[in-house]
């Protein structure tokens, strides 16, 4: 059986020689994941002429680092005990000592109240603002532990007003143009306006990349229409977001981005820890499979590994595993067309994919058959969320690395435009001889008679053998 939710892989340099990097294409990663957060461009370079080796057809996804918070450096770890009264403010370049925490934000005594939290290293240190001066705070430290340098620092309930991009995300962005990338992930996404200033700077350079809006705060999720109006998809990446808000209410948010981003036909990864106790361990616990199940329930279009395979002991067990858990959970999904798919402006190409999908429910189709140019007809097929995969035969490369994220979507570079009969003829050949439908199965094929630009215009649905002959 085709796994058809896709997986994203983390590979970090330190993990990247061209042989695991083909083990894990082999168990199923769909799109390597670049972190530059703590990376600079010449590993960089490392990990894409590695991956090159193995296959030109897997899709990179540079993640920025995006506007964040962090704790300066300091000489030595800073211990604190509960209860304990601290100082903290806001300097680029003052060290953090045992007298006062720093963090790199200078107006950041402007942006919380008495009251408001601070949490440290993910969480593992929160503080609680109990009186506000004009150049620091006094904060209450509710649990023990140490303050190491160059920490995250989250700001539930309280908004950060800092730029989009950061020199090292423009570097970045530059180097994906460059290197011919095919996503860039920015991280903290807030508002619309963070990412249309990223693709500001895509539109003058021409280029094609695709944004993933990654959604890991209260403003991005507050304004996730706006930005999903703006971005080819998101990520929910539930590390920071789980502090940012109440972890309880992760899963629901969660669900409804899915289903938000479903209906409006934009890829939707979730992130974050789904078999963090595999960069130990070489089996996953019960929760994370549920998760993983849990996330294909809902819809998912892909998800995603991260220290698991950058860093972790078992980075190709790890992709094994969520390979199992993804199909499994497949198997035991339920199949219902969502209605409320909104429609884009070929009507028809709605109407239609919708018909070919509903075949699969109707008639048991095996298969759906597709040729597109820019996608735009796979990735509606793929939002409505079929049980069986779509062979997408496309005109551009670049379209074909994009539409390994979108679920269900196997998709293919025609090197030559064929015409109708002959596209579906070698299609068909390939799948036959791949042995991934038989030539009793039906199957439907979406595909138009006006040319590639006019958008499908029919649905076929008939056995392998009736269309090759």
């Amino acid at each position: 059986m085709e796994k058809l939710t896709k997986i994203v892989a983390t590979i970090s340099d330190r993990k990247c020689d061209p042989a695991l990097i083909r083990k894990l294409y082999n168990e199923g990663m769909d799109v390597v994941r670049i972190n530059t957060a703590h990376q600079q461009p010449e590993q960089t370079i490392k990990i894409i002429e590695n991956v090159h080796q193995v296959s030109k057809r897997i899709p990179f996804m540079i993640d920025t680092k995006g506007p964040e918070v962090r704790t300066n450096h300091s000489e030595k770890d800073i211990g604190v005990e509960e209860g304990m009264l601290l100082r903290v403010a806001g300097h680029k370049d003052k060290q953090s000592t045992t007298e006062c925490i720093y963090v790199n934000y200078p107006d950041f005594v402007n942006c919380l109240e008495e009251g408001k939290k601070i949490m440290i290293d993910d969480g593992d240190i929160e503080l609680t603002v109990i009186e506000k001066h004009s150049e620091y705070l006094i904060c209450r430290v509710e649990n023990g532990g140490d303050i190491k340098e160059r920490k995250s620092v989250n700001l539930p309930g309280s908004e950060i007003n800092l730029p989009a991009i950061n020199e090292k995300d423009r570097e970045y962005i530059d180097f994906a143009i460059e290197h011919n990338c095919t996503f860039i992930a920015h991280s903290f996404v807030r508002n619309s306006e963070d990412v249309r200033e990223i693709q500001q700077i895509l539109d003058r350079h021409k280029s094609p990349i695709k944004i993933i809006a990654k959604i890991e705060n209260q403003q991005g999720v507050d304004n996730i229409d706006e930005i999903l109006d703006n971005v080819y998809g998101i990520m929910i990446a539930r590390g920071d977001l789980a502090i940012e808000v109440p972890a309880e209410k992760i899963p629901g948010m969660q669900n409804s981005m899915i289903k938000k981003c479903m209906r409006r036909n934009k890829a939707v990864i979730v992130a974050t820890q789904m078999l963090h106790s595999m960069i130990d361990n070489p089996r996953p616990t019960r929760a994370e499979v549920s998760d993983i199940a849990t996330a294909v329930f809902s819809g998912t279009d892909a998800v995603m590994l991260s220290g698991e395979t950058a860093f972790g002991k078992y980075p190709v067990e790890s992709v094994k595993m969520m390979t199992s858990a993804v199909r499994e959970a497949e198997r035991n999904k339920s199949f219902s067309i969502d209605s409320k798919v909104m429609p884009h402006d070929n009507q028809v190409s709605v109407f239609l994919s919708k018909t070919a999908v509903r075949s699969i429910q109707r008639l048991n189709t095996k298969a759906i058959i597709t040729d597109t140019d820019t996608g735009k007809t796979a990735r509606y097929l793929s939002a409505f969320r079929g049980r069986v995969p779509i062979y997408a035969q496309c005109y551009n490369p670049r379209v074909m690395r994009e539409l390994a994220l979108n679920y269900g979507v196997m998709a293919d570079h025609m090197d030559v435009q064929l015409s109708k009969k002959e596209f579906i003829k070698a299609t068909l050949t390939r799948l036959i001889d791949k042995k991934e439908i038989g030539l009793q199965d039906l199957v439907a094929v979406l595909a138009g008679n006006f040319g590639k630009m006019e958008g499908p215009s029919f649905v076929e649905v008939s056995t392998a053998s009736n269309m090759l002959s």
